[in-house]
């Protein structure tokens, strides 16, 4: 038996906990394994570079984040694209056939696992596992990599909090979450954020004025926003897509946690201050729980292969590891539920959400 892995899109905390989850498990209960490891993702795989691997690649790396194998991206619109006479689909096919691969597995996310399954209904057997710090893949309840990336924006957000207090300033902290707002959610709660802005619940700046100045009338002298990086306001959630798409494109990669800050700074009187946490929270190593689940995810994913179950996206439901059919989540996103519990608690503990 043959066996492809890649790691493609954003990196994150358990991606190497992953396989060796997977790897170990078939190493130990299939009699003639091989692994090949192809290198920057879907890149590895048009550009045939790859490693064969050995067991003891995977031995030592539970605790390492990162990737062994290395990552890039390769957004989905882009591969039925032909460049300069290149055809990325044809080409990965063709590698697959070529190395006499018996499976592919991807560890992905969201654009990633549109690609797996692109691959998987061009009559490739393929596995996908679910990779992600935003905790956004539909059909999950949990991706690999967002406790850990949770656990070190609330640190982040903690750490704010002393120098915060010893000038009374007012910070406004960019969390990771473009279109989906978990990390920033979790993360806020956690840290006791006096506010958090995210991508699903449209905020009024006057709203947030009202809880800022109760909260350093009221409560001490100092203020903590947590901000994910796609908050936005009700009036550019009004806006069509193209319009809202320029403005974005005008601010010229500065954060939206800025236009906060100014807007906020025209209804209150206090130092405000910004803050980004940016890259951390896909760095370091996997915390506990990342770890073991992790392994379970890979597990599950050897089990499938073994099987020879493919077309399968392994999940989290409830406590047990499972798998749905891959075409059932490519596309789809899991959003922060506005009127679920997580947000309700949130909002009787006093935290605004600025609506």
């Amino acid at each position: 038996m043959r066996v492809g892995i890649l790691t493609s899109g954003g990196d994150c905390q358990a991606l190497n906990a992953t396989m060796r989850g997977l790897a170990l498990t078939l190493y130990r209960n299939v009699k003639d394994v091989e692994i090949i490891g192809f290198l920057d993702g879907y890149k590895g795989l048009m550009y045939e570079k790859y490693r064969k691997m050995k067991p003891e690649d995977f031995y030592d790396i539970l605790n390492v984040g990162g990737t062994i194998l290395g990552s890039s991206r390769c957004p989905f619109k882009r591969m039925r694209i032909i460049e300069n006479g290149f055809d990325k689909v044809k080409a990965m096919k063709n590698a697959y056939k070529k190395l006499n691969l018996d499976c592919l597995v991807v560890l992905g996310g969201n654009g990633s696992i549109k690609s797996a399954n692109m691959l998987s209904q061009e009559g490739l057997n393929v596995i996908a596992l679910p990779k992600t710090i935003d905790n956004d893949a539909w059909g999950t309840d949990y991706t690999f990599g967002y406790s850990s990336a949770t656990a070190i924006a609330t640190r982040y957000l903690d750490e704010i909090k002393t120098t915060a207090a010893s000038h009374s300033r007012v910070f406004v902290i960019e969390v990771m979450g473009h279109k989906v707002g978990h990390i920033c959610l979790s993360a806020g709660i956690a840290a006791g954020a006096d506010v958090i802005l995210l991508p699903e619940i449209p905020y009024d700046i006057k709203v947030v004025a009202k809880k800022v100045k109760e909260t350093l009338k009221n409560e001490k002298n100092y203020a903590i926003i947590a901000c994910a990086e796609g908050a936005i306001s009700e009036a550019d959630a009004l806006m069509k897509r193209k319009e809202y798409k320029a403005k974005v494109l005008a601010r010229k990669g500065r954060s939206v946690a800025y236009e906060v800050a100014e807007e906020l700074g025209q209804e209150i009187d206090a130092e405000i201050r910004v803050s980004c946490i940016g890259h951390a929270q896909r760095g370091g190593n996997p915390d506990s729980y990342d770890r073991e689940i992790s392994t379970r995810f890979g597990v599950e994913g050897a089990r499938l292969i073994i099987k020879k179950h493919y077309g399968e996206y392994v999940v989290l439901q409830g406590n047990h590891v499972t798998h749905i059919p891959l075409e059932a989540t490519a596309g789809k996103l899991k959003f922060v539920d506005t009127e679920g519990e997580i947000v309700q608690s949130a909002k009787l503990v006093g935290i605004s959400f600025g609506e």
